[in-house]
């Protein structure tokens, strides 16, 4: 299998446009395309789901390590023809100053896949040859194999562009010149992007996206340059380990208000034995029939506010499963769900709409983001995740904060980063635990395994 890594010198240059018009354009010649995603983004990999018809998987070194990202690469491209692998922010931007870690360049080590460079080509000329020197020498164990130029102002413009490069630069193949095109914007939104599910692609966007691409791309030399991947041993499918102890069914809120999910967090639970079975809090009444854990996944709850809270029946069907002691996690979107409520940046009462009400604290929406970057956590207690003294690794980015929780609410986690304590932050009540921290549950499989067989109990129990 071959596979590609489609990185910049940094954001806004264009990689996601680029990598849906190579991923489309593939599977239009018919070949089976295994997406991914560098770091801990969310949207980016809805986008890949429409546009290749599967899952794509999120890479991340500093979350997962070395092993673990090339078990996930080698499992969920299994059977296809080529990896497509979209970067994060710059090539070698990551979690700090000193090291690779969390970075496009680290992943593409890991998998030793070859770089295509995307670079932002406006008011430039003979400088591009000295910014791509700069990444092609910088780590020479990170193949920069081809570069695509986009904003290209204008036929000469490429023409100056790829001529700067046979001189300079001549073992850097130029794969293509992309002109500006305000028609393959993809809205955003503070967050970023906005999700695949707000913004389906519409099938008028993607054949312009194809004809241009196909236009302006060499997309054979994609292909030529597209190296075979060094992964690792596959980790598993998705089907339950053979000591699993039986399927155990956990409900997964999944809908436009509740998307942001790793895919391998629900790899890791089927693996424990769990049956996963999606419902919609914004329109379903009910919790799935059978089930024994609960997980709410982040999102936008505050976008869907008015639907969410008109839905009183399953306001209520949450409220009753935790009270009764079902497994609960919950995560930022889904601990915002958990509040009494959400309202606006001003906290305006006529803006407050009403959720579940397990955690006694309102949600306020922010005109500025609140929090960004890695999290390293430890439980403070015994949880459905673990025992106390567990150690995971997520992502925290969000634009909302929450009253003070009284002092009796049981807090969950001691969270640091990059070795700097942050303090202690989410919660613990009954059987539920939520938090702001999106837990990668590849950085330790053990939380994953912990919360089915504490669905498991609650379900023996029970019954």
């Amino acid at each position: 299998m071959k596979s590609i890594v489609i990185a910049a010198p940094h954001s806004g240059s264009g990689k996601t446009t680029v990598t849906l018009g190579i991923m489309a354009c593939l599977r239009r010649r018919g070949l089976r395309v295994a997406p991914f995603k560098v770091g801990p983004d969310f949207i980016d990999p809805g986008y890949h789901r429409l546009v290749c018809g599967g899952p794509s998987a999120n890479l991340d070194g500093w979350m997962c390590g070395a092993d673990f990202v090339r078990g996930s690469f080698c499992r969920h491209s299994a059977g296809a023809d080529i990896a497509v692998v979209e970067g994060v922010m710059g090539l070698f931007d990551g979690l700090g100053a000193a090291g690779e870690e969390g970075s496009t360049a680290q992943v593409a080590k890991f998998l030793r896949a070859p770089v295509l460079l995307v670079v932002e080509a406006k008011g430039m000329a003979r400088s591009v040859a000295a910014l791509v020197k700069g990444f092609v020498e910088f780590d020479p164990e990170v193949s920069v194999a081809g570069v695509i130029f986009n904003g290209v102002a204008s036929d000469s413009h490429a023409r100056l562009l790829r001529e700067v490069m046979e001189s300079a630069l001549p073992a850097v193949r130029v794969v293509g010149c992309l002109p500006r095109d305000e028609r393959l914007q993809i809205p955003s939104r503070h967050l970023g992007l906005l999700t695949a599910e707000e913004n389906p692609l519409s099938p008028e966007f993607l054949d312009h996206l194809v004809e241009t691409m196909r236009e302006h791309l060499d997309l054979g030399l994609v292909w030529e340059l597209a190296g075979h991947a060094g992964g690792g041993p596959a980790t598993g499918d998705c089907a339950p380990a053979a000591d699993a102890g039986g399927a155990v069914t956990i409900a997964v809120a999944r809908d436009e208000a509740f998307c942001f999910v790793y895919d391998d967090n629900l790899c890791l639970l089927r693996r424990a034995g769990a049956e996963l079975v999606e419902f919609s809090p914004l329109r379903a009444e009910h919790l799935p029939a059978g089930a024994a854990g609960l997980y709410l996944p982040g999102g936008y709850p505050e976008l869907f506010a008015d639907a969410l809270a008109a839905n009183g029946a399953m306001r209520r069907a949450v409220r009753e499963a935790i009270e009764a002691g079902m497994p609960a996690y919950a995560e930022c979107g889904g601990f915002i769900y958990l509040t009494r409520g959400v309202s606006d940046p001003r906290n305006d009462p006529a803006s407050f709409h009403e959720f579940a009400g397990i955690f006694p604290v309102n949600t306020r929406m922010l005109p500025r983001r609140k929090a960004l970057g890695y999290r390293e956590v430890e439980l403070l207690a015994d949880t459905v995740i673990g025992p106390a003294g567990t150690v995971a690794r997520g992502h925290e980015f969000h634009y909302s904060e929450m009253d003070e929780l009284p002092s009796e609410v049981e807090r969950a986690y001691r969270v640091s980063r990059g070795g700097t304590e942050l303090g202690v932050e989410g919660v613990h009540y009954r059987n539920c635990l939520a938090s702001y921290v999106h837990l990668h549950f590849g950085s330790n499989p053990g939380i994953a395994a912990a919360f089915v067989a504490n669905c498991r109990k609650f379900k023996s129990n029970s019954a």
